[in-house]
């Protein structure tokens, strides 16, 4: 339309200034131009409505979904553009293919980048007219929702469910001679059986030797505690940690409640949270589940302190704690090393650690310049700190869970299996 206005601008005053006679017919050019513009818009003005918008109910913390958009009256070469919130990601154009029936139809795949329930609130359209001389700009409102919940995609698949029931009552019972501390029944004692079995009294009273037999414990405590400090928020293979450390705490949470342990979970930052004491059953996972769900980022810096001696207070009984946080380096771990120690002398701890694959991609890295090197050196660093804080934890009785993202739920379970076989809580 500029073009046309611009030619039509030189036509009339080449009108006028060539000819005195022409000077009354100068507006017409641009009469014309209007009645083609009135045209264009008037054939081109199909304002598209009825906007549908189908998603799955929930979406799980970094996955990536189909969302599909359809629209009735939709013009043919329909685009639009939608503004995400911080939670999800996805292409900011969408291309509209347009059905037989007049309905326009977008697929687009959106990622899930943060735990919540967002909002999306508006959509802008653009499609060109016939005559390509006008451009509709308008925006309709979407008003959908989608909530992003934590992952147990690997609870859903019962690959938990199977590993665990298996490793703990399978047929074949897999834990090691003599270990349990539970009594399950006596039975005659027959050559092999280790000689510390047998039950001295009520062999003499029966006059044959007997043997007692003994089964794992199966309703230890279990407490799941999540440091939500700022350290956590650090993204990792394009998630912050406390979002795998939640996917991770989740696994195992129901690995626990599968092997008949019971469930608590623990929250802290700048002060304790929520607490909740271990409780039997799958409906302890529900809760765990709707709790982390709700879970919120922060950027407060975590008193160690402060949050594990009140944990400390608040579980008298032996229990298995699976700790979930992060340190800059041995200075800044002190506090974290000493409170643990102290925790560690009452219960069994499990200290998980969520190692960043792009620290160790730039270690391995030769570098190109004296930017290059001096990172190296500080990368080098901050991993030899790393390592230090871990054996030192190590050494006070705490095992150690120092993974990738993509590993740490794997190697969770696996101690947790470990030590409920050894009967270590």
């Amino acid at each position: 339309m500029l073009a046309l206005a611009g030619v039509t601008l030189l036509v009339s005053l080449t009108m006028i200034v060539a000819s005195t006679a022409l000077r009354d017919l100068a507006l017409l050019p641009w009469l014309l131009l209007g009645l083609l513009v009135a045209f264009d818009m008037a054939s081109s003005l199909q304002r598209p409505k009825n906007l549908t918008f189908e998603a799955p109910p929930e979406i799980f913390v970094g996955e990536t979904v189909r969302l599909r958009l359809a629209l009735d009256r939709a013009p043919r070469n329909l685009s639009a553009k939608l503004e995400w919130p911080e939670g999800l990601s996805g292409a900011h154009e969408i291309a509209f293919l347009p059905g037989a029936d007049g309905t326009g139809r977008a697929d687009m795949e959106v990622r899930a980048v943060r735990r919540g329930i967002w909002h999306l609130e508006h959509l802008w359209l653009f499609w060109v007219s016939k005559l390509r001389l006008l451009e509709f700009v308008p925006r309709l409102n979407m008003e959908a929702e989608l909530r992003v919940v934590p992952n147990i995609r690997q609870v859903q698949s019962g690959e938990i469910t199977t590993t665990v029931m298996s490793t703990l009552y399978g047929v074949k019972e897999n834990r090691a001679l003599g270990e349990g501390s539970e009594f399950h029944q006596l039975r005659d004692f027959v050559p092999g059986m280790d000689i510390k079995s047998i039950d001295w009294k009520r062999s003499a009273k029966r006059r044959s030797l007997v043997a007692k037999e003994l089964r794992a414990e199966r309703n230890h405590h279990v407490i799941i505690a999540l440091d939500n400090g700022y350290l956590m928020r650090e993204e990792i293979a394009g998630l912050p940690k406390i979002d795998h450390a939640v996917t991770a705490g989740l696994a195992t949470a129901w690995a626990a409640a599968v092997g008949g342990d019971l469930v608590g979970y623990y929250s802290y930052d700048v002060r304790p949270r929520t607490f909740a004491a271990p409780a039997p059953g799958r409906n302890a996972f529900a809760r765990l589940r709707n709790w982390t769900a709700e879970l919120s980022y922060v950027s407060r810096e975590t008193n160690h302190t402060l949050a594990l001696t009140e944990l400390n207070a608040r579980t008298p009984k032996r229990s298995l704690i699976i700790v979930f946080t992060d340190f800059i380096d041995t200075t800044s771990a002190e506090l974290l090393i000493e409170n643990i120690g102290i925790l560690a002398k009452r219960h069994l701890l499990i200290f998980v650690a969520i190692r960043d694959p792009d620290m160790e991609t730039l270690v391995e890295t030769a570098p190109d310049s004296l930017d290059g090197a001096a990172t190296l050196v500080a990368a080098n660093q901050s991993m030899n700190e790393r390592r230090l804080v871990l054996e030192r934890l190590a050494r006070m009785g705490v095992t150690i869970v120092d993974a990738k993202p993509n590993a740490v739920t794997a190697r969770l379970i696996s101690t947790y299996l470990e030590i409920k076989a050894r009967e270590m809580i």
